[in-house]
């Protein structure tokens, strides 16, 4: 047995976004009580993660840390058709992940006591992101 969903995301500019409700959202409308949930994002300039959902600095220092680790406006990017955080956000992406899979016991996802699901956007201007939820 398999359930799809399709989830639109707003973004606002480079940060993360927790969409773990929006996921055990799905999961419970898919009736499957044990199993895994692949959560997959359908672009190349925003990732998915699972990360701490407790203290929102943890993902301020991430997002820093990633600032820091593919600054914007390297004199060797070339691929800078859409604006300087053109190529640095596939790089972040590539770095990261574009999907997620998650157990399902009890018709819960089956993260840690801290974990959450996010999309990481890349960009700096707004986006709405895609992103497939398949439950098995």
């Amino acid at each position: 047995m398999a359930h799809v969903e399709k989830l639109t995301i707003h973004t606002s500019g480079k940060k993360t976004y927790e969409i773990t409700d929006k996921v055990q959202n799905i999961v419970a409308r898919s009736g499957i009580n044990t199993g895994v949930a692949t959560v997959f994002i359908q672009h190349t300039s925003a990732s998915l993660i699972i990360y701490e959902n407790a203290d929102p600095t943890a993902r301020v220092d991430l997002e820093n840390f990633f600032d820091k680790l593919v600054p914007e406006n390297l004199p060797y990017f070339t691929h800078t058709y859409e604006g300087a955080d053109d190529m640095p956000s596939h790089i972040r992406m590539v770095l990261t992940r574009t999907s997620e899979t998650i157990p399902i016991v009890d018709g819960r996802l089956c993260l840690g006591t801290w974990q959450g699901i996010f999309v990481f956007e890349h960009r700096r201007c707004e986006h709405s992101r895609s992103i497939v939820v398949c439950v098995m």
